[in-house]
This record gives C-alpha cells, structure tokens and sequence, in this order.
C-alpha cells in the first residue's frame, strides 16, 4: 500500500523530483568553480549601498592632506617639520590616540630630528608600514623610532579581483615570521584599552580574537560569495559605516594654524593621511558600484577609519561583523530554493490553460524572488551574508526547466515567438491556428509617426552613452501610452516611432484612439523630460503626424526570419505630416479628420505642398479630444518681448539632413521661450526648416554657436517671417533666456 502511494506521488511531483535536485548539482557545481563569484560580490556591494547608513562616528576624526593643503603648503609631502608641528598641535588637546597614514621611512628634511623628538614623545601615535609586496608596490619598513617603541601597524589592505576593498587584515606575517597587527587594530585597541577592554582568545575557539562582546572569525577561502579567495593572514569582511566623507574630517592646513575645536580632538582617535586625488591613495569599495554615473572612490584613510571604527562599534557590541554560513548549509539553502521554484511551477503546470499557467506561476515566481531578497536583505542587516544570485538562478532555472518539460509538445509557439515582436501579433498568432501564414491583405488603417524635434542637432553635441540614455527614458514612456491606448508599435527608427492602428487587429475607432493615443503621448512628454533633468541631459520635443488610409499589410521576409509590416503611400503621408511638425504638435490629415471630426478640436489648419503629391493637401492641427477621452493638449501662450536692438543672423535651408550651402542675411527683432520673429529681405517658404547662426558684437563677428528653427508664417508685409525654436545648444539657450527676460 505505501509503495503505491509513494510511487503515486513521485510521479504525481516526477517533474519536481527530477528538475529541483538536477539544477542544485548544476549550481553548486558552476559555483565551486568560482563563475557566480563576481555576482555574488555585486550583490552584496549593492546590500551595503543600500542598506540604512548608520551615523556620522565621532569618536574618530579624519586630519585629511587635501588638495587645498598642497596649493597652500605648497608640497606634495608634508616635510619632517611639519608633520612634528601638526602631531604636536593634535596632541596638546589629548586624542585617545593618533594614526599616521602616511609612510615614514625614510627623513623628508627639513625637521627630522625634531620629527623622532616627537615619536618618542608621543605613545599614543600608531606609524604604519607594508608588510605584503606586489607587482606594483614592494614592502614598505615603518618608521624606525616608531618601530623600536612597537608603535606601528600593518596598513595593507586585501584586493578583491574587482578591485575593490570588501576585507581587512587584523593580523599579517612579515617575511621573516614576525606577526604584525593592522594599523586600525592597533588603534582600536588603545582606545578600547582606556576602557578596561583587552584582547584575548574567544571561548568558542582560542585561535579566535575576542574583543568585548565581538568574537573575529577569519575569513576562509570559500566564504559567502567568495570561491578559491586569497585567506592568508588573519583576514574579516568589512562591514562599513557608510559611504564617502562621512567621518569628521578636517584639513593639516586647519590643523597647524590651530583653527580646530579641541572637543573635536579631545578623546578621540585621530587619523592623519591623504585625501588628495593627486596622491592617487584612493581606492574603488562596495559604494563604487553605482548603476548609473562615475563610481567613486575612497581614500586609503578613510577605508582605515571604518576599519577602526567596525572594531571598536562590534566590540561594544553596537555594530555587527559580517559572518557566512557553512558551505554545507549553503548547499541546502541552494536547493531549498530550486524546489520552491520548481514545485510551484509544477503546481500550476495545468490550471486554466497557458494564459493562466504563465499568470499564475509568473506572479508566484515574483513573489518568490522577493521574499529571497528579502531574507538575505534582512539576514544582511543582522551581519549574516547568505548567497543571493545562485538561490535566485535556482529559482529561475527550475522555472525555466518546468515550463520547458511541459512546453516540449509545443514548439510551434516557439516559431511564433522567434518570427513576431508585438505582443498583439503574438496574441493573434496563438489564437489563430492558421496564424503563421498572415499573407499581405489591403486593410485601411491609420498611421502615427511620432519624431523628436532637433533630436540630429543634440545628437551631435552628445556622447553616444547620453543619446541612448534619452532614448531609452523616451520610448519606454511613449510605448507605454501606445500600448495603452491598443497601437501596434511597428518600428522604432531611431528617434522615431511609427504605430499602426487597425493591424493586425480592426476596429470601428482605430482612428479615435490613434488621436487620444497622440494627445496622451504630448501630454507624457513633460514626464519625460522631468526624469532626464534628474538625469541632467536636455530636454526634447515631440511632433506628431497622423493619416489614415488603405495599406498593405502582412509577413515581409522569409521562413527563417520574417516581421509583421506595412507597405504603402499612406504611410510616406503620414512621415511627410509629421515633419511640418514643431515640438508639441499634432497633425492630421483629411481623411483622419474625417474620421474624428465629431470629437477632435482643431486649433489651426495649413495648405501645405507634399513632396510625391501633385496638389497641395490641408493638414490640421489637434489641440484636444473629447468623447470618452477627454484629453487635450495644455495651450502655452507665447509673449514676444522687443528686442532694444535687432541680433544679426545668418540662415540656411535644411532639407532632410542636408544643410544648403548658401547662407541668407537677416536679424531677430522680437523673441519668446520658443519662437521668434526674423526680419530678413529673404523669404523662405513656410515649415521650411533652417540652420541660424547668431552673429554678436561680443565675439566680433564670427559666428558664435548656431540652432535650429521650423518656419511657422510669414510676416503680411513681406518683411519677415517667424520661426520656432526646434533645437537649441545650452549656450543658445541661455542667450535667448536673457533676451526673453531683459529684452537685450
């Protein structure tokens, strides 16, 4: 009876059975062998960084040799004789000890009689030396006198493969056996000695250091996230206070004109190093790990600091040292997590269908991940660091392994999805056994091309790493509308997005919702543009050009590769549209209008003549929707300010992304945020767009900087025309800014 209830149930979870213990093996293996490393040590980077920082520690202060010091002291090494001056004025206030980061092996004259009169004076003053060579740097010998008085530290520091500072040494060997404390050990202990704690081998094992209530287990070769790492000498993880300049610091310069409280001395532990970038003792730490921007780096200093004030906090019992579990317990935590993601996949392998299969177990598998994180977040805050990426591959590998053990009969859906981009295409294509064929048919749609407005003029002052940051922050927003509002994104183009409305899907209102789609997309951009100030990149501007006509719809390509397209004049209309466009305007042609004219309000309409078209065509401005969208465009009104006298200019025609070379004179006479009036004896046709180059006195005649506008009328008497602003550089900008507030 029981054999047959067990073999009832190993094949009811025979999936589970097979996947959860495969993919453990699978991951402990890729990770003995030290793959997953790098990612486990960015994750723990980014539970540092974000974690709650604790507050400033005062008792240590940071006497930092800045770049301010160097221009004032006018060295790069403080002399013998200044550095016995700044002990001296640090001393008279009594700090429980002080550290001097800086090598002293050898005299830097003048002063250096004085300078050993000093050490042997002061027996709370920690020198350091290099006990450990590299490639790079050989070891370095501590000050004799200091030496002599066992008044030096080790100040090495462990690098991680990344380069970055995770762990420290308390204790190191010299070559010839010597075992030698850190430099913030030595520190710590002073101050820690004044009140009545000493060091002494742990209860749970003597080859321990115990300091108060924190017992220091080494660091070994397989520890948290680490595989195979270097665990020589008597290594900890580092748990830092917090990020960059957040101890008290104050500069040499300060502290020899003795323009320093002596409460900021007084008890405290002061450490005296370099701060300079120019000294290059800077190093990259978990706060380095920044997603986004330059990663910064901490001094050498600094890094000791938090290792001094990591000791003194956790033997206090106010801080907690970063410990990890046993390998073997890694092990179960590991397939601990390959079973949860397999068995729930597995559980809804068959409710409702696939649409509700992937629903449910997407969602599951969401709330798995979280609740991960959250566990080693949390275990993280308490000191505990547990791995993180290789549970969260378990997850996502047994996953993957289900959906693939019960997707196996369905490889047809996996054609569909290598041919079709657009979730509504996909939608179709499942729905429709005869899906894959899709031959071209002729089907009236409606067409919206959206572009940026001088996106090709700030392309050209930016970094390719910025243009992409804008477009990335861009498309996301606006594809977010189009999906809303039911369009088919069937390009992007660049800056440029062309949506079809009507395919592969028809409705009675494509056109209805190509125009709310439109307004809702204006209306979004000043989201967009307030996430790329955050950003500090420029702002941008939208137009818009919508048509709707008879296409050619369908597969383009072939069996191995093909894409859902359109073809037809209809949508060469819609580009031309759009490119009589300024930044924030829609503009639709007749047969759209016809389509909308109940509900859309029209705020001006242009005879304008279309390349490829024989007769000029009317187009039409959108400034609002109604119906059951009632969306609308905010108007912004234009104040024109007189300039006190006319700004020179010259102009040239740009037609597509050619600029003429024939150059035209003329002059602004009055501006606004976004347009401006030009008088100028030669005129251009209207929704021309130009190249203007600014011609002031202040650069004698040369030309300055140049923008670019769109021509929006003509002046009645001939004299002129206006023009709006379509890309401007910041000098511009600020020139025009001025104009606009003191009208010169």
């Amino acid at each position: 009876m029981w054999q047959k209830i067990i073999k009832k149930l190993a094949w009811k979870w025979r999936g589970l059975l097979v996947t959860a213990p495969s993919i453990t093996i699978l991951l402990i293996g890729l990770y003995l062998t030290g793959s997953l490393q790098i990612f486990e040590l960015a994750a723990f980077d980014q539970f540092i960084r974000f974690r709650p920082q604790k507050p400033v520690d005062k008792r240590i202060l940071i006497v930092g040799f800045n770049e301010s010091d160097i221009q004032t002291l006018g060295m790069t090494i403080l002399s013998d004789e200044l550095l016995a001056q700044l002990i001296e004025n640090l001393k008279k206030y009594q700090p429980a000890a002080i550290g001097l980061d800086i090598f002293r092996d050898l005299p830097e004259e003048p002063g250096y009689e004085k300078l050993v009169k000093v050490f042997e004076s002061t027996p709370n003053l920690i020198g350091i030396r290099k006990v450990v060579g590299n490639q790079i740097n050989s070891p370095i010998n501590p000050p004799p006198i200091l030496d002599k008085l066992n008044q030096v530290g080790a100040n090495d520091l462990p690098i991680d493969v990344d380069s970055k500072i995770r762990r420290f040494f308390l204790y190191l060997t010299d070559r010839e056996g010597k075992i030698v404390p850190s430099f913030g050990l030595k520190l710590a202990t002073i101050y820690l000695q004044n009140l009545k704690i000493f060091p002494k081998p742990a209860t749970v094992n003597p080859e321990y250091l115990q300091l108060g209530e924190a017992v220091f287990i080494p660091f070994e070769n397989n520890h948290g996230g680490y595989i195979k790492a270097n665990a020589k000498g008597y290594q900890i993880i580092l748990n830092y206070r917090s990020p960059q300049y957040t101890f008290q610091q104050v500069s040499v310069t300060d502290v020899l004109n003795n323009k320093v409280p002596p409460e900021l001395i007084r008890d405290r532990i002061i450490l005296i190093g370099s701060v300079a970038e120019s000294k290059k003792d800077l190093f990259f730490t978990p706060y380095s790990s920044k997603i986004i921007g330059i990663p910064e780096k901490m001094s050498g200093v600094e890094i000791h600091a938090n290792i001094t004030s990591l000791i003194i906090n956790s033997a206090l019992g106010e801080m907690n040292l970063i410990k990890s579990l046993p390998e073997f317990l890694e092990w179960i935590w590991i397939f601990f997590w390959s079973i949860i993601g397999a068995g729930i996949t597995w559980k809804w392998r068959y409710s409702g269908g696939f649409s509700q299969f992937s629903g449910k177990s997407i969602i599951s598998l969401f709330v798995l991940t979280g609740g991960l994180l959250s566990i080693s977040y949390y275990a993280f805050l308490w000191g505990l660091w547990i791995p993180v990426i290789t549970p969260l591959l378990a997850i996502c590998l047994s996953a993957i392994a289900i959906t693939a053990f019960i997707a196996k009969t369905a490889g047809y859906i996996r054609d569909v999805f290598s041919r079709y981009l657009t979730d509504e295409v996909v939608a179709n294509l499942l729905e429709n056994p005869d899906g894959l064929k899709l031959d071209c048919q002729r089907r009236k749609v409606t067409i919206l091309m959206s572009d940026l407005r001088g996106f090709s003029a700030i392309s050209e002052r930016s970094e390719p790493e910025t243009i992409f940051a804008m477009l990335n922050i861009y498309l996301k927003e606006m594809t977010e509308v189009i999906n809303q509002y039911g369009g088919t994104i069937d390009e992007f183009i660049g800056d440029a997005i062309l949506v079809i409305f009507g395919a592969p899907t028809q409705r009675e209102d494509d056109a209805e919702k190509a125009v709310a789609c439109a307004v809702a997309m204006q209306i979004s951009m000043p989201s967009v543009n307030a996430k790329l100030k955050e950003l500090g990149l420029p702002e941008i501007q939208m137009g818009i050009g919508i048509n709707t006509g008879e296409v050619v719809v369908g597969n383009i390509g072939c069996q191995k590769r093909s894409k859902y397209g359109v073809v037809g004049s209809n949508i060469n209309l819609a580009s031309r549209i759009e490119s009589y466009t300024v930044g924030g305007e829609i503009l639709i042609s007749e047969n759209t209008l016809a389509e909308v004219s109940s509900i859309v309000k029209i705020v001006q309409q242009k005879s304008v003549k279309i390349k490829g078209f024989p007769e000029p065509i009317t187009i039409y401005q959108v400034g609002a929707i109604s119906g059951k969208y009632h969306l609308f465009i905010p108007v912004k009104s234009e104040l024109f300010v007189d300039l006190s006298e006319p700004v020179p200019i010259q102009f040239a025609v740009v037609e597509g992304k050619e600029v003429s070379e024939q150059f035209m004179s003329g002059s602004l006479v009055k501006v606004s945020t976004n347009s401006a009036e030009v008088k100028s004896n030669y005129l251009v046709d209207v929704m021309s767009n130009l190249r203007i180059h600014l011609l002031t006195k202040t650069v004698s005649g040369e030309k300055m900087d140049y923008f670019y506008a769109k021509v929006t009328g003509k002046k009645d008497d001939q004299s002129g025309f206006y023009i709006h602003f379509t890309a401007l550089s910041p000098e511009v900008e600020s020139i025009l800014e001025s104009w606009v507030t003191t009208g010169s």
